[in-house]
């Protein structure tokens, strides 16, 4: 395990090495381009990978494999779903600091192991720091989840706030 050096003023403030990082650039419907800001070092085996980014809106696919095996019978683990879905609704927000607070949603038919799942994003509410994301999920023309995503953009990372009297911010180290 080593410490990183804490980064100076004016840099990225991210502390991982480069090599760790996933960037997407993409040029939306006005010809900007977007990167993504946000879940730059999640594992995309497991959560999908983005195939379109958007100001607000993401497109995700990800395929199943046996280490999402829930049965004997090849049925993928709806956690597996919802955290696809998950990484869609705060690629699609693209704040650096977005946190989920509340999720609504509805596993509609049965993913199995090898299926390709196709999520789109939307981000449909802003209030202040406040975004609403609805996120729906399909297998070829089916259907298989849908729910809104609630979330918040903070100041600071949420590892870095102090939330009670007592708390330290905290660093990982690797």
């Amino acid at each position: 395990m080593r410490k990183r050096e804490k980064p100076k003023k004016g840099k990225v403030k991210d502390e991982i090495e480069e090599d760790d990082l996933v960037y997407y650039e993409e040029e939306d419907e006005d010809d900007k381009i977007v990167v993504l800001q946000t879940h730059n070092r999640i594992n995309q085996e497991i959560n999908g990978e983005i195939m379109k980014l958007e100001k607000g809106y993401v497109e995700l696919k990800l395929i199943t494999t046996f280490d999402m095996l829930a049965d004997k019978f090849g049925l993928v683990h709806g956690g597996f779903i919802f955290s696809a879905a998950d990484y869609a609704a705060m690629s699609a927000v693209n704040e650096p600091n977005v946190v989920l607070v509340a999720s609504e949603c509805q596993f509609l038919s049965p993913v199995r192991i090898k299926d390709e799942v196709n999520f789109i994003a939307k981000v449909r509410h802003k209030d202040g720091k406040k975004r609403n994301v609805n996120v729906e999920g399909y297998v070829l023309d089916i259907k298989v989840f849908e729910g809104v995503f609630k979330t918040v953009i903070t100041e600071k990372h949420i590892l870095k706030l102090k939330l009670l009297d007592g708390d330290k911010p905290s660093d990982v180290e690797e």
